[in-house]
C-alpha cells in the first residue's frame, strides 16, 4: 500500500469528535457469555468498502502506547454511533488500513498494513507496529473506505544499551467525566513529552445524567442507561465510548504514547481481587470483572499479551528507556488481599501489619524484586496506583491511615524498602494516582524515624477532574503536613504532574488549573521539586 492510497479521503473527517444526539439501542444476550468467549458469528471475509458506514467511524479518535525501541501499539475503534452498544457497526469483520510515517503529511511512509476490526471486540483495532527506529518520532493514521482517521503522533523508546540524556513525561489519573472538563489535557498536548503515564480510574461507575453532570451541556443528550452502574460488557463499553468522545482526551492520546494501568473504578470502587465492595458472590463479581477487563483492553493501546482471559489479565509489565529509566508498571488491584478491618480510614488495625497479607500477589512481587535487582538503569520508576508513603490522617497515636493504600499492607511495603536498601538500588522514583490530591513525599525506610534512610521519592498526581474544582489547602491537608514530615507538599487542585529525568537529577512540576466545572481554565505551576539520583530526597526547585 502506498501513501497515495490514503489521499482520496475527505479532509473534513479530520475534525475533532463531538458528542451529538443519538438513539440508544439495546442489546440482548448474556454479558457473561460475551465476556468469557468470543465465538460470535461473523463473516469469514473482512469487507473494505464503506457502503454500510453512513458516518465517520473514528468518533473515538486514535491512540498509541507501550513504546519499545522498535515498536509501538496503535489503537482505534470503529464507532460511528457512540451511544449504540454495537457502535453503529455491522456485525462482521471490517478491514482497516494503517500507516506509519516519518512526517505528518505521510510523504515518508515506513510501515503500513491492514488490520481486521472484529465484531466480537466491537471493532477495536490493536496494531503492534514493528520494525521502527529507536528514539524516533512517527505519525500514524487509519482508513476505512473513504473515511480517514485523525493523525496521531508517537515516539519509540531509546535503544537497549543507549545512554539517553533525559526523559520527560506526564503523570495523570482519575478523570471522572461528569465532574467537569478535561482542560488539563488541552494544556498537556502543548508540552514536550516522551510519554504519558495514566495511573488508573480512566472511567467511573457512577451515574452520568443527560447533560453530563457538571458539564451541563444540553446538547449531549446522554441516555438514561448511563445512570445505571456498569456490570455487563455492553455497559462498560458504553462508558468508554462516552469518555473517549471527549476532544481534549482524544487530543492527548493522539499527541503522545501512553503507558496505562488501572485502579479500582474501571471495575468498581475499592474492589480487591475477587471481593467486591458490596460483597457480591465471588462468582458473579468475577463475571463483572471479566466484562470490565475486556472493555478496558478493547479501549486502550495495549498488546495482545494484555488481552484478558476471562476475569484475568496480566497488566503489570516493564519498559526500558535505554540505560536511563527502567519502568515497572504495577497492578495493585487484581491480586491483593481484601482491605483490612473493613476498609476505610482506621487507627490501630493490627491486621494491616500481618506479614502474610499482599497487595501485589506473589508472582508480581517476585517479578518486581527481580526487575529492580537486575536493573542497570540510572532510574527505577514504579508506575503505581495507590499511595506508597505513609499517610497519617490524624495526630492521634495510633494515627488514622488508609486501608486501601500501602498503609493497609505495611509488611509488603517494608519488604520492598528493605530490598531496595540492602541491594543499594539507586534512583527509585514512584509515581502514583488515586487520591485526587497532589503529594510530594520522601520514602523512608522507617516512617516513624525521620532520620532513617530515604530509599526513594514519590510523586502523587492529582486528578484530571475527579473531586470537582478543588482548592489549594484546608485544615485536613495542613494536618497531614504536620503529621507526616516526610510529605513535603499537598494540594487538592486539579491538573497533572510533569517530570523530567536526566542522568543524575529528577525534576517534578505540579501543574494545576483553578476550575474544571467550566472550560478554558488557565494552567499554572503550583510547586516544583528536585531529587538527586544518588542522594534521594525532595527539595524545592
Amino acid at each position: 500500500m502506498r501513501s497515495g492510497d490514503f489521499t482520496g479521503a475527505d479532509d473534513e473527517v479530520r475534525r475533532a469528535a463531538a458528542v451529538t444526539r443519538r438513539r440508544f439501542v439495546t442489546l440482548t444476550g448474556a454479558a457473561a457469555a460475551v465476556a468469557f468467549g468470543t465465538n460470535l458469528p461473523v463473516s469469514s471475509r473482512a469487507f473494505a468498502d464503506d457502503a454500510a458506514l453512513r458516518s465517520d467511524p473514528f468518533m473515538l479518535g486514535v491512540a498509541s502506547g507501550d513504546p519499545l525501541p522498535d515498536a509501538v501499539v496503535l489503537w482505534t475503534r470503529l464507532v460511528p454511533q457512540i451511544f449504540d452498544p454495537m457502535g453503529g457497526m455491522p456485525d462482521r469483520n471490517v478491514a482497516v488500513q494503517w500507516q506509519v510515517a516519518r512526517d505528518e503529511r505521510f510523504q515518508q511512509v515506513v510501515r503500513n498494513g491492514t488490520a481486521t476490526a472484529r465484531p466480537e471486540y466491537r471493532h477495536a483495532v490493536h496494531v503492534d507496529a514493528r520494525g521502527l527506529q529507536p528514539a524516533s518520532e512517527y505519525f500514524y493514521r487509519f482508513k476505512v473506505g473513504n473515511y480517514l482517521s485523525p493523525v496521531g503522533r508517537t515516539k519509540t523508546a531509546p535503544a537497549a544499551g543507549s545512554q539517553p540524556s533525559r526523559m520527560r513525561f506526564a503523570v495523570a489519573s482519575c478523570q471522572n467525566y461528569p465532574d467537569g472538563f478535561y482542560t488539563a489535557y488541552r494544556h498537556m498536548v502543548n508540552d514536550d513529552l516522551d510519554a504519558v503515564f495514566f495511573l488508573g480510574d480512566y472511567i467511573y461507575e457512577n451515574a452520568v445524567n443527560q447533560v453530563g453532570g457538571n458539564r451541563n451541556d444540553s446538547a449531549l443528550a446522554i441516555p438514561d442507561i448511563f445512570q445505571v452502574a456498569p456490570d455487563t460488557l455492553d455497559l462498560y463499553r458504553l462508558r468508554y465510548s462516552l469518555y473517549k468522545s471527549d476532544p481534549d482526551l482524544q487530543a492527548a492520546h493522539a499527541a503522545f504514547p501512553w503507558i496505562a494501568t488501572w485502579d479500582d473504578h474501571e471495575v468498581e470502587d475499592n474492589y480487591a481481587a475477587g471481593v467486591s465492595r458490596g460483597n457480591k458472590p465471588v462468582e458473579d463479581f468475577l463475571v463483572q470483572r471479566a466484562n470490565a477487563y475486556r472493555a478496558y483492553w478493547e479501549h486502550m493501546p495495549l498488546r495482545p499479551l494484555q488481552e484478558p482471559v476471562g476475569p484475568d489479565a496480566q497488566l503489570y509489565r516493564r519498559f526500558d528507556f535505554g540505560d536511563l529509566v527502567r519502568v515497572s508498571v504495577l497492578d495493585t488491584r487484581q491480586y491483593r488481599d481484601d482491605q483490612s478491618c473493613g476498609d476505610g480510614v482506621k487507627a490501630g488495625c493490627a491486621e494491616a501489619d500481618d506479614p502474610a497479607r499482599t497487595l501485589l500477589g506473589t508472582a508480581q512481587r517476585t517479578w518486581l524484586a527481580d526487575g529492580l535487582a537486575g536493573s542497570g538503569a540510572r532510574w527505577n520508576l514504579l508506575a503505581n496506583q495507590v499511595m506508597v508513603a505513609k499517610q497519617r490522617n490524624s495526630l492521634t497515636d495510633p494515627p488514622l491511615v488508609n486501608m486501601d493504600a500501602w498503609d493497609g499492607y505495611t509488611a509488603e511495603r517494608k519488604l520492598l524498602f528493605d530490598e531496595i536498601a540492602q541491594r543499594d538500588i539507586k534512583g527509585v522514583f514512584v509515581i502514583t494516582g488515586d487520591t485526587h490530591t497532589n503529594y510530594a513525599a520522601d520514602l523512608k525506610l522507617d516512617f516513624d524515624d525521620l532520620n532513617s534512610q530515604t530509599v526513594g521519592v514519590e510523586l502523587v498526581g492529582t486528578s484530571i477532574t475527579s473531586g470537582g474544582d478543588g482548592y489549594d489547602s484546608n485544615d485536613q491537608l495542613a494536618l497531614q503536613l504536620a503529621a507526616n514530615p516526610h510529605i513535603k507538599f499537598n494540594s487538592f487542585q486539579r491538573g497533572y504532574v510533569r517530570c523530567e529525568l536526566d542522568r543524575d537529577l529528577m525534576r517534578a512540576d505540579h501543574l494545576v488549573i483553578p476550575y474544571i466545572s467550566r472550560p478554558n481554565a488557565p494552567l499554572s505551576t503550583r510547586a516544583s521539586f528536585v531529587s538527586e539520583r544518588a542522594n534521594p530526597g525532595l527539595q524545592p526547585a
